[in-house]
């Protein structure tokens, strides 16, 4: 019994990127993909991405259902919904019409969350953010 249900689990994950990988570019799918390893580039998809305990991500991140038990650095638009589950950690932008933080799950950015329109603000690295504040004029 337990072994049926096993295997429809497993067939529910088209892809799965393990602990050990690393992976830079664009990433595009249909089902459910499985992050464990580092990834850094562009994620689309109208499905599921799960990003596993051991996952770290750096992208901007465009998908239907976004669900978070490692790291996220980047920009997040989900179609239907973000899960920041315990113990994992997201920096960045959010927009999506459903957010479910976990107890112990951090969220360090902004969410919105009204469905209007709106253009996503990508996350500015903390040096540009020194140099534009270096490069403006002071007042005296």
């Amino acid at each position: 019994m337990w072994r049926e249900k096993m295997k429809k689990e497993n067939d529910q994950i088209k892809a799965y990127m393990g602990e050990d990988t690393v992976f830079k570019g664009s990433l595009n799918f249909d089902g459910t993909v499985r992050i464990d390893g580092k990834f850094e580039g562009q994620v689309f998809t109208n499905d599921t991405l799960i990003i596993g305990a051991t996952g770290h991500l750096i992208a901007e991140i465009s998908a239907g259902t976004i669900i978070c038990m490692g790291r996220i650095e980047g920009t997040m638009m989900a179609s239907k919904k973000v899960e920041i589950h315990a113990n994992s950690r997201v920096i960045g932008n959010i927009k999506s019409p459903a957010l479910y933080v976990e107890l112990g799950g951090v969220l360090d950015g902004t969410c919105d969350m009204s469905g209007k329109e709106t253009k996503i603000t990508p996350l500015v690295k903390p040096e540009e953010k020194e140099k534009k504040v270096s490069s403006e004029p002071t007042k005296g």
